[in-house]
């Protein structure tokens, strides 16, 4: 599959894989965040993070991270306004 927005470049130095039944991404893996805003992805993307794993979408008071998801619906929200970035989420 391609993303838009995304190159990427095959060259001497690429190592090939197989990668049969897995997921396979280059970057690092951020395994604790709050789901505050998506301009958190940009920032993340900017440090060679491309996989974000957290929950915590409110309710919140400005800024302050939070802890509870108040159900489905919510986090549908958060992960649909993340979709126009090239990020795994979860």
């Amino acid at each position: 599959d391609v993303q838009p927005g995304v190159t990427i470049v095959i060259g001497p130095g690429t190592e090939a894989i197989a990668g049969e039944g897995r997921i396979v991404t280059a970057g690092g893996i951020d395994c604790h965040i709050h789901f505050i805003c998506p301009q958190q992805i940009e920032e993340a993307l900017s440090s060679g993070i491309t996989t974000m794993f957290g929950g915590g979408t409110g309710p919140a008071t400005g800024t302050n991270a939070t802890t509870c998801t108040p159900g489905a619906w919510n986090m549908y929200r958060m992960l649909e306004s993340a979709e126009a970035y090239p990020m795994n989420l979860g």
